[in-house]
């Protein structure tokens, strides 16, 4: 038995502990009902959800939605189209979504599934220092599809951009110094 401090009162039995609970004007909550003997606490159960319910809304808020984008083509779409969904590609990844590529096969077209490959290998080449792929290409029904995510880049990687950009000197006070290396923004302030 625990009170609300988070002192031991030692082992009680359920009626006693019922009537310390009713004492202080609280609940008694079992927390761990597989130990031996079971462990109760003695707290203000209204109070104690509410504090739940409040940490559960801050890890909510400080996470972070990763958006999944769609992109479609065909086996037959033109290499201009195809190059301005790439850059549409690039602009959602340096954002951080991932991006779906679908390649959808009418009639006669399934079966050429080399082409619709080829189409989704232009993107992984034309994508990789911002992207990699999550997702290989597969086949699902009439649809091939593929996804790309953000490219991560290793902590020593990172470091080591971070300590060339610190030793280079800042052009002014609090300017921001900008390196790009495979798709990883890091900014730097400079006093």
């Amino acid at each position: 038995m625990v009170d609300p401090d988070g002192e031991q009162l030692g082992v009680l039995s359920i009626q006693e502990a019922r009537q310390e609970a009713e004492k202080r004007g609280l609940d008694l909550i079992e927390v761990a009902p597989q130990a031996d003997p079971p462990v109760c606490r003695i707290i203000d159960y209204g109070k104690f959800r509410y504090d739940q319910q409040k940490k559960a809304k801050e890890g909510r808020k400080k996470s972070k939605q990763i958006e999944i984008k769609d992109i479609r083509v065909r086996p037959n779409t033109d290499e201009h189209d195809i190059a301005f969904k790439l850059r549409n590609a690039r602009k959602f990844l340096t954002k951080g979504h991932k991006v779906k590529f679908n390649v959808i096969f009418r009639g006669p077209e399934l079966r050429h599934k080399e082409i619709g490959e080829a189409q989704l290998q232009r993107f992984i080449d034309g994508s990789t220092d911002v992207g990699e792929v999550d997702q290989p290409p597969r086949m699902e029904g009439r649809r091939m599809t593929m996804i790309l995510g953000r490219l991560n880049l290793s902590r020593r990687a990172k470091s080591a951009i971070t300590e060339l950009i610190a030793r280079r000197p800042g052009p002014g006070l609090g300017s921001v110094a900008f390196c790009r290396l495979k798709g990883c923004r890091l900014w730097l302030r400079t006093r």
